[in-house]
This record gives structure tokens, C-alpha cells and sequence, in this order.
């Protein structure tokens, strides 16, 4: 990123009272920004670049290219940027950008968009380069007001000095005569000089969702307005044949029904009525091309494709001649992973409100708003310049919001479109409606063999992984087999293939994507060689992950954290496994007993992160923490499933339940210090926690787990 690159669009920023223009100013109904932050109370704000502004009242604004739905990026980003600047912290605030795929592009993916666990990754330069280069213009204004050098001058916790002539100010004074300079390129701190970085700083979204002054989508009311719900069919791939709207439109409230691409929608002045009007219709849906199998079906068919050849992965050495070899014996294992949904405590939702100008304002937790845009435009007819995404705080998403194609969207843009927009709406998604309606994690089959020789070496793994790409492919989906492919393990021979299905249940990824099977597999597999062999789980890794010092050391670290090999408590036992995902290493002991109920009771998990650099430890350690229980929930308890003649059983909570706080567990979090690039936590901490336990629950009790979530091993 140059200089260039971040003053971009600057000067559109500047309006002549020098407030911004381009970043969405409050609607009347509302009592803050849209982004639930306000972003300098009073004061106007000054762009010194697209990603800084700082207020005449010395607040600095970072305009966040990524969405704030719990995982840190405005903490993050802001930090980064108040290193650079020399901001105390308490002056600092975060906001999201405007939708704008050239400026705000996520550079891993080349479009406005946040996942993968890349918020700070591909930020971490770029958004240093943006403070840095915000100070040498506030530096540049201080020297020319006071007509003393630039070289003289310094910057400490939001304070302009020059020692010499005693002269001292805040940014605010020479916000405006800053915005106008334009400096060379910004040079960054050496990380031995960092203050902030590093440092547990509190989060800057935290107290207005404490004291509700935060903004969600659902808290967007403008008057007069209308709310719409859709009826889905309970079949994947059903479509409405025809449908009776005659008692919905008894329901007091409800004010119109019409059919819409994904099913029938209904209007209403309150949620109460567009709800009830809802369970008020008849619909007759056409399944012809629905899917109409059981998950049993499904999961039958599925290992049938063990028997075929598959899409190669890997391939090294020789896997055949190795499981021939004189003495060897061969270890099997067959696992299967259920459909899964994300379940966010906040579901779908958006806004849509008609300006007198025709333009239109949609109000939604967009994780992708460039493209939620485009297919808005697309579907209303209109210019995109005409249809402004304005991203809001979201409670949670997992990978439910990113999705190529905006389904959500699709249906929203359509349902608002439907009305005739003369009114302000708002599209809801019910708990419901989101856990019926797909986009799940897809169902996985995985096959493994593995070859032990005659010196209780593992000489051989061959693995083949079943299940719907997606990504869409008809070749291998990357998403698919990632680490398993790229096994860490020292096993000299090595074959990984892959099997496409096609359903019309629709696929997604959902937190950790490929790792959130791959790392089940491959985690509880090979701990069932060590045990075969007699080696200990955390030896017998560490000799096969000589060349990978990184795993190595996360597992070092937990190890050591959990006093690995002493003496445990009746009636438990400790599990352990390593993953890496997205760039970031993770190693997790877990200590387990057989719960009141005959299932796993988790009762401490002792968790080692590598992510590079690591910029706030407290968000570091939050979501490993979260990632630690999200994984533990779905393991434990979590699928979902289609029962005869492929109806969708799960609906709520109730069915589909998240771990509650007493069965989650004591979870201590320890960071590997270093120097490299940092890499993303969103997501890493999700993978091992499953393994680890199932690992504990085999050596506990003699059964190992083949088919998840665990509690229906059990109660089987």
C-alpha cells in the first residue's frame, strides 16, 4: 500500500465546513451512526487518508474496511493505526467505511469483504502506513504554524510538542491544515519501538454494546415502517406450486402477500403480524427437484464413493507398496460429519429506506457490502451509485453472511423490490428460518488407512475425503481436503483424494471451513496409531513434526501449560491435538470425564496460539476462547439433519443447541511471542478442540468416535 494508494478519494472526503462526506451521517431515527460507534461526538472530522480521520475535538476515527461482529477488527485495525500515529488510546474510535470495493478492497481477496480469518492480515501494513502517514501530516502542520523544523518535533499519546520553544498542542488544532498537507512516504516504526501493539488495550465496541447505545439492523425503526418475513419450503430444492393467502390476510397488520423467488413473502406493520399472517398461509410446494433422502441415505451414499476413484490431493511416495511391505499392519477408520448450522445469535436481516431522490439506503451486518450491493442494484434496476450499503455491527455470523452471490441479498433485495419500496422495510429472518435455511457446513465422509511397520513406525497414510465442494468445482476444491493435503506429519508415504457430491442442499463455510473436518480426521486418527503402537500422544507428534517448528512449539506449550504426564484425577482423562489454520498455530489439551448423562464433560482446556505478531492479546485470547466454545458446542452436540423424505428436523435452540455456560469449560490461553507477519484468529482456535476431546473420550472409555456430534454416539 503507498501513499498513494491511502489518500485515494481523500479530497471527495473534504466538504468546505470540513466534515466528511462519504462516510453515512445518522438518519434522523437514529441516536448514533449506523455503525452503532459515534465517531467524534460533535466535532467536525478530517480525512488525513481514506482509513483516518481526526476530529477537531483530537479524536482519531478509523474507518474499518472490515465488519465488527465480535471477532476485534475495530480494536485491531484502530491499534494499528494508533501506533503508528502516536494516539493515546483513549482518543481513538472505529467506525465502518463506506462501501467501496477500489478503496476498502480486503487485499487477500481483491473485493470489500472480511473472512478467512484476514482482517489483520492484510491490514496489518496498510493500515500501519495509514497512521504513520496521518502523523507526518499533523507533524508537517505543527512545523509550519510554529515555523520550526519537522525534524524537531514529537508525538506522544496524542500530544504535538516541540521542546524547544515549549510549544505543545493535541491533533485537533491542526487537524484541518494537516488534511491539507501531503507527505512523502510514510516510514514505519521499528517493532521494538511499539507501545500500543501488544498490549492488552480494551475493546472499542465494547461499552456501547454494554450500555445498549450500540446499533444492530434490528435496532433501525424509520417511521412508517414495514415489515416482511417469507415462508421457505421444508424441503431443499422445493418451489411454491401454489398458495391460498386467504386467511393471512385476516391477521390484523398484515398488509400485502406476494410470491417471491424463495417462496412467499408477507408484509405487515409489526413483526407480530407479518409472523402470524405467515403461519396463517397454505402452500402447496412442488419437490420434484427437491431433495428427498435422509441424512442416513445421504451418509450411505456418500461412503459408496470410497469404493471409486477419486480427485488426487497428494501423492507421495509409494502408498500401495508401502501397505504390502513384510510386517506391516494396517489401521482403519471411517468418519462422519453431519450438516451443520452457523447459528449466530443475531439472524439475517436488512433494511431498506427510498430516498426523495429514488436512491436507496440498505441497512444491513454486510460481510461482503460490495457485493451485497451489486446484486441489490441488479435486482431494483438501478445504478449502483444509487444503492448505498451502509454496514452495521452484527451479532455473529461464522461464515453466514459471506456468501458469493448474496443469497440473502438476492431474497431481501427481492422481497423490498415486491412492495413497490414505497415504504421503508425491513427483511427478517426468524432463529428458524436461519437454521432451516441451508448454507450449512456440508456433510463429510473421511476414510483413512494407515500403515504401521514392524519398528512401530508409521510409514504410510492414504485418506479420502467425501463431500460437496464449496467452492462449486467439478475438480479439487482446495477447501475440501486443506490439512489433510498439506498433512504436517513426517509420514513418508502419503495419498489424499477427494469426492465431489452434488445436492441442492446448499453448501457454506462455516468457521474454520476445510479445517473443521480435516482437523477431526486427521487429529483423532493419528493419536489412534500412537495408542496402537504404545507412543505418547504429545512424543509421538513432536517426532513427526521435526520440520515443523511452529506446530512443534504450540504443542511444546500446551503441553507444558496442562503438565502434561501427571497424575490425573479418577475418573478423567486429557486429550491433545494440533492444527493449523489460516496461517496461525494452535495446540489444545483438553481434560474430560464421563458427564451425569453419559457424555463428555469438558472440564479445562489449555490452549497455545502462534499468530505472529500478536497486536491485542485480550482479543487473541477472547477468540480462542469463543472458538474454543463454538467447538466445543458442535462437536458435543450439534447437526443438522434431514429425516425421511428429507425434511429439515432441527429449528432451534432447543434442537440445535449451543454449549451453555455450565458445560463450558476453564479455558486457559498462552501466546507464542514473535516476530512474523500476524496472522488471523478468528477461526484457528475452532479446529482442535473437537479432536482433543474425542482423543480424551477414546482412551477414557474404548470407544472412538466415527460419527459426530458425540451425544449421539452415546445415547445410540
Amino acid at each position: 500500500m503507498t501513499l498513494q494508494d491511502l489518500n485515494t478519494s481523500r479530497r471527495g472526503f473534504i466538504a468546505g465546513s470540513g466534515l466528511v462526506i462519504g462516510v453515512a451521517i445518522a438518519p434522523k431515527f437514529l441516536s448514533a451512526a449506523p455503525t452503532g460507534v459515534r465517531a467524534g461526538g460533535d466535532s467536525a472530522l478530517l480525512p488525513m487518508n481514506t482509513f483516518v480521520r481526526v476530529g477537531t475535538d483530537d479524536t482519531v476515527t478509523v474507518l474499518s474496511k472490515h465488519i465488527e461482529f465480535g471477532q476485534g477488527p475495530f480494536t485491531g485495525l484502530a491499534t494499528l493505526v494508533a501506533e503508528e500515529l502516536d494516539a493515546d488510546w483513549s482518543q481513538m474510535r472505529a467506525v465502518h467505511s463506506p462501501t467501496e470495493n477500489k478503496i476498502y478492497a480486503n487485499l487477500a481477496f481483491g473485493l470489500q469483504g472480511t473472512g478467512g480469518s484476514s482482517s489483520i492480515a492484510n491490514s496489518y501494513e496498510q493500515m500501519r502506513k495509514a497512521g504513520a502517514a496521518a502523523r507526518a501530516m499533523l507533524v508537517a502542520a505543527a512545523a509550519n504554524e510554529w515555523k520550526v523544523p519537522a525534524s524537531e518535533i514529537t508525538v506522544e499519546k496524542g500530544r504535538i510538542k516541540h521542546a524547544a520553544s515549549g510549544k505543545e498542542s493535541g491533533f485537533g488544532a491542526f487537524a484541518e491544515k494537516a488534511a491539507k498537507q501531503m507527505p512523502g512516504e510514510p516510514k514505519l516504526k521499528d517493532p521494538k519501538d511499539f507501545k500500543l501493539i501488544g498490549t492488552e488495550l480494551p475493546k472499542l465496541d465494547t461499552r456501547g454494546k454494554i450500555n445498549g447505545t450500540a446499533i444492530f439492523t434490528l435496532d433501525i425503526t424509520p417511521d412508517n415502517l414495514l415489515i416482511a418475513v417469507v415462508a421457505h419450503p421444508e424441503h431443499f430444492g422445493a418451489t411454491v406450486k401454489s398458495f391460498d393467502d386467504a386467511e393471512a390476510h385476516k391477521v390484523q397488520g398484515v398488509v400485502d402477500v406476494k410470491q417471491v423467488p424463495s417462496g412467499v413473502a408477507v408484509y405487515a406493520d409489526n413483526t407480530f403480524a407479518a409472523l402470524k399472517g405467515r403461519d396463517a398461509l397454505s402452500i402447496e410446494w412442488d419437490l420434484s427437484k427437491a431433495e428427498t433422502r435422509s441424512s442416513e441415505e445421504l451418509a450411505a451414499e456418500y461412503v459408496r464413493h470410497f469404493r471409486e476413484p477419486g480427485i488426487e490431493a497428494t501423492n507421495k511416495g509409494n502408498v500401495d507398496d508401502a501397505f504390502k511391505a513384510t510386517g506391516v499392519q494396517s489401521i482403519e477408520a471411517e468418519i462422519v460429519f453431519p450438516f451443520l448450522a452457523h447459528a449466530p445469535m443475531e439472524p439475517l436481516d436488512a433494511v431498506f429506506i427510498k430516498s426523495g431522490d429514488g436512491s436507496v439506503d440498505i441497512y444491513n451486518g454486510a460481510q461482503f457490502p460490495a457485493m451485497d450491493q451489486q446484486v441489490a442494484a441488479k435486482i431494483l434496476g438501478m445504478d449502483e451509485k444509487q444503492v448505498r450499503v451502509n454496514t452495521q455491527l452484527a451479532g455473529g455470523s461464522f461464515g453466514r453472511k459471506a456468501q458469493f452471490g448474496s443469497p440473502y441479498m438476492q431474497e431481501a433485495a427481492n422481497v423490498y423490490k415486491a412492495s413497490g419500496g414505497s415504504r421503508p422495510l425491513k427483511h427478517m429472518w426468524t432463529r428458524e428460518d436461519d437454521i432451516r435455511g441451508g448454507f450449512y457446513r456440508p456433510m463429510y465422509a473421511h476414510r483413512m488407512r494407515g500403515a504401521i511397520n514392524a519398528d512401530g513406525q508409521i510409514t504410510a497414510w492414504e485418506q479420502s475425503i467425501v463431500g460437496q465442494s464449496i467452492m462449486g468445482k467439478a475438480d479439487l476444491d482446495s477447501t475440501s481436503v486443506e490439512g489433510a493435503s498439506n498433512l504436517p506429519y513426517a509420514i513418508p508415504n502419503l495419498k489424499v483424494t477427494s469426492h465431489n457430491v452434488k445436492l441442492v442442499i446448499p453448501p457454506l463455510w462455516w468457521r474454520s471451513v476445510g479445517h473443521t473436518h480435516t482437523g477431526f480426521a486427521v487429529e483423532t486418527f493419528v493419536d489412534e496409531l500412537f495408542q496402537k503402537i504404545g507412543k505418547d500422544p504429545v512424543e509421538g507428534r513432536l517426532a513427526l513434526l521435526k520440520d515443523e517448528p511452529r506446530h512443534a512449539g504450540v504443542l511444546k506449550k500446551a503441553a507444558e501449560m496442562s503438565n502434561w504426564g501427571s497424575k490425573l484425577p479418577e475418573g478423567r482423562m486429557r486429550g491433545v491435538a494440533v492444527v493449523e489454520s489460516f496461517n496461525t498455530y494452535v495446540g489444545q489439551v483438553v481434560e474430560v470425564s464421563v458427564g451425569p448423562e453419559g457424555t463428555p464433560q469438558v472440564h479445562k482446556v489449555w490452549c497455545a496460539v502462534d499468530c505472529g505478531v500478536a497486536i491485542n492479546p485480550n482479543v487473541i485470547k477472547a477468540q480462542m476462547e469463543g472458538g474454543i466454545g463454538y467447538g466445543l458446542g458442535a462437536v458435543l452436540f450439534d447437526a443438522v439433519t434431514l429425516g425421511k423424505g428429507g425434511r429439515i428436523i432441527q429449528s432451534n435452540f432447543h434442537d440445535y443447541r449451543s454449549i451453555r455456560i455450565n458445560e463450558m469449560p476453564d479455558v486457559a490461553v498462552e501466546i507464542i511471542k514473535s516476530s512474523e507477519k500476524p496472522t488471523g484468529v478468528g477461526e484457528p482456535g475452532v479446529p482442535p478442540v473437537g479432536p482433543a476431546v474425542a482423543n480424551a473420550w477414546r482412551r477414557l472409555t474404548g470407544a472412538p468416535v466415527r460419527q459426530l456430534p458425540i451425544v449421539n454416539i452415546v445415547s445410540a
